[in-house]
């Protein structure tokens, strides 16, 4: 037999408390506010450096790398002891360029600046570094390579005139000699 609601009320018979909690629910006396602490808590602390492995390694080596391959003045820390400054000449002829074209990365051992292959690494190296910033940080290389993705990126805004009111002229690639060599004070013609 279905009863509904409605049907209750105009029928004057009483229900049991089961057929009444069903219909309507428990009586509000009945009820009573519980509360439940579950108790959690969360503990925070600092993460501790892992353990160098093959890939923290690898890393590190990668991004001696880039110190090995910059141009320019170098900074004391630069952390290759037989590099030294190279390229400080570089653009100093051109007259739409302020301050010449001095700093960036050269492409391989003959001290040529391929810009487009530098401005390619230059976003890989930012895009790692804030997909990985925690990663990069807990092997302490976060810094450095915040400071090498500024080296080349700084070098990339010196190849056009940015306060031109037109800007008709970058810079893509130096170059000054075909044959390997040492970086260090190179002056080209």
């Amino acid at each position: 037999m279905d009863v509904d609601r409605g049907a209750l009320s105009a029928r004057q018979h009483q229900l049991d408390e089961t057929q009444q909690s069903w219909l309507l629910g428990p009586p509000e006396a009945k009820k009573k506010d519980k509360y439940i602490d579950l108790g959690c808590s969360i503990p925070k602390k600092k993460p501790h450096a892992p353990p160098a492995d093959q890939y923290t390694e690898a890393l590190h080596k990668a991004l001696l790398f880039f110190n090995a391959q910059k141009s320019g003045r170098l900074p004391t820390d630069n952390g290759i002891k037989w590099r030294g400054n190279s390229g400080l000449s570089d653009g100093s002829d051109l007259t739409d360029v302020k301050g010449g074209l001095v700093g960036g990365y050269y492409d391989a051992g003959d001290n040529i600046k391929f810009h487009f292959p530098m401005a390619f690494s230059m976003t890989l190296l930012s895009w790692s570094v804030i997909e990985y910033s925690a990663k990069y940080k807990a092997v302490g290389e976060y810094d450095h390579a915040r400071e090498l993705i500024k080296w080349g990126t700084d070098y990339l805004l010196l190849t056009f005139n940015s306060s031109a009111s037109t800007i008709d002229k970058v810079y893509s690639q130096l170059t000054g000699s075909c044959r390997i060599s040492k970086c260090k004070a190179t002056t080209f013609s």
